[in-house]
């Protein structure tokens, strides 16, 4: 019974530190969040940054920019 007892007050225990934990590593990052170098010019090793000219515009050479000023005048429209 006193082994019991114990695992059970253990078991109890662990879950309860762990459940605080959990909920504060989940936070979202806003979807807008740019990877900036530090002198705050775009860091050109992440996707979102990619066909971007120096002052942070989409260049307009590629396929992929183009689809996507496409699709921002369809939606303000």
């Amino acid at each position: 019974m006193k082994k019991v007892f114990t695992m059970l007050t253990l078991l109890m225990l662990g879950f309860a530190s762990i459940a605080p934990v959990q909920a504060s590593t989940f936070q979202q990052k806003p979807a807008t969040t740019q990877h900036l170098k530090k002198d705050g010019t775009p860091d050109k090793r992440y996707n979102e940054n990619k066909h971007l000219k120096k002052d942070g515009t989409p260049d307009m050479r590629y396929k992929t920019s183009k689809k996507a000023a496409k699709a921002m005048q369809k939606k303000s429209k």
